[in-house]
């Protein structure tokens, strides 16, 4: 979450009008995150989140990141549900940009995950890939290895300024995940981005997911990946063992993976430790000064994609083959 578009009281208090929430109580933005501006609401009909989507949302994407927040919760997954408008529809426009309010989840996002957080983190993957079935919808991940090359052609002249070496580094490894990622994988509805800052606890407890506007078809095996990134690294960026074996333990406990899943899944976390490297390295360097954003490290993920070169069975990253596989 993140605020590029600041807004009125006036402003938003005419917006609510179309709304069956009450009278605006307070507001503020919420200043994590990279992808649109959110702010938290209060109201007397109690509390939203609120979400101007901003240039890189395509808004013919809304029918589907609204319509699938509506089916997973009809399927068992704790997420926001959003909050028609009087006249039925789910979106309106807020400060020149398409605008949409959700429910409030309670909770609270983990700092410093436990490894209990990870388990808890992979089974509710695992069942949000299995209720995923059926949603009408469909969208392609723009973000996937086809669009690593668009993305990175816009940084490559300016990526020795993050790092000296860092431009032929990178291109060597997005030759290398071109001409090898895996194919013909299981594939459904994926979140694709279930960082930390995306998932919330009451205390042990997972009390639900949020922002779905990265989800997308793909390869299911893939969203494995971006979590093992996610949440199995520490903050001096070494690989926690204990950590991925939670994680994975817990997604293998709800959906099995196969075996050719698991044996590509070296290859996907590489890939997706790329794919955060590029979108970090280009918010790097072209966000706009002044935005209320937290502009998050490129090098991170470049340190994870040296770890993943490395690894050369998914068993490196705490996946008990023999249990795990179907």
């Amino acid at each position: 979450m993140a605020v590029y578009t600041d807004i009125g009281e006036d402003e938003l208090s005419a917006f609510l009008r179309d709304y069956d929430i009450g009278e605006l109580l307070s507001y503020k933005g919420i200043a994590e995150g990279v992808e649109n501006s959110n702010f938290l609401l209060h109201a007397t009909g109690g509390s939203f989140i609120l979400t101007l989507y901003e240039k890189r949302v395509n808004p013919a994407d809304l029918p589907f990141f609204i319509g699938l927040m509506r089916h997973l919760s009809s399927r068992g997954i704790s997420c926001p549900l959003p909050v028609e408008r009087r006249d039925g529809s789910d979106t309106g426009a807020l400060a020149g940009r398409p605008a949409a309010i959700v429910t409030f989840l309670e909770g609270m996002w983990m700092r410093r995950p436990t490894v209990e957080h990870c388990r808890e983190v992979g089974a509710a993957l695992a069942a949000l890939h299995l209720a995923g079935e059926g949603f009408g919808l469909t969208r392609r991940n723009a973000l996937s290895v086809d669009g690593w090359r668009p993305l990175w052609d816009k940084a490559r002249g300016r990526a020795d300024e993050v790092e000296p070496g860092l431009a032929g580094e990178v291109e060597r490894d997005l030759v290398e995940l071109e001409t090898s990622w895996p194919k013909d994988l299981p594939t459904g509805i994926i979140h694709a981005d279930l960082f930390p800052d995306n998932v919330f606890f009451l205390g042990k407890r997972l009390s639900g997911l949020i922002d779905f506007y990265f989800a997308c078809n793909d390869l299911l095996a893939y969203d494995v990946a971006v979590c093992i990134n996610a949440w199995c690294f520490e903050k001096d960026h070494a690989f926690n063992l204990t950590k991925g074996m939670a994680l994975l333990a817990g997604y293998v406990s709800v959906r099995p993976l196969s075996a050719a899943e698991a044996a590509a899944l070296p290859r996907l976390a590489h890939g997706a430790a790329l794919r955060f490297m590029l979108t970090r390295l280009y918010d790097w360097l072209n966000t706009p000064a002044g935005s209320l954003v937290v502009k998050k490290d490129p090098l991170e993920y470049l340190r994870k994609m040296r770890f993943h070169r490395r690894v050369a069975s998914a068993e490196e990253y705490g996946l008990r083959l023999q249990e795990a596989t179907a």
